[in-house]
């Protein structure tokens, strides 16, 4: 059948499944990005539980290294921002590729429903 369909219609469904495939690969990234931001979320409450002057060690690869409490407080309060602009822009994306799918969705129904003009 896919044989018989004009080229227009075969671009558009190529188009319509790499929308898709981009989708897939947005929402992936974005669940990513929620595990990175509960992971550093629970960092920061855990790090408000100690005292000012506590001992804290931070993961580096391999190594445990010893640091300062605000630093590392810090540290995670800008990476926690950053983290949350990715998740606003993978939204963003999302959205986009969303609409977009559901135009291309529409287009080729409008194709297929009609009778072709040849």
């Amino acid at each position: 059948m896919s044989t018989d369909l004009p080229p227009q219609i075969k671009n558009q469904l190529a188009q319509l499944q790499q929308i898709q495939q981009q989708a897939q690969a947005i929402a992936v990234q974005k669940n990513q990005v929620e595990i990175n931001l509960k992971e550093t979320d629970l960092a920061l409450e855990e790090l408000e539980k100690v005292d000012a002057d506590a001992v804290v060690y931070r993961a580096i690869g391999d190594l445990l290294i010893r640091t300062e409490r605000d630093k590392t407080k810090e540290s995670l309060k800008e990476k926690k921002d950053t983290l949350d602009l990715r998740m606003q822009t993978l939204a963003r994306q999302e959205e986009r590729a969303q609409k977009r799918f559901q135009q291309l969705q529409e287009q080729l129904k409008q194709a297929i429903g009609t009778p072709s003009a040849q």
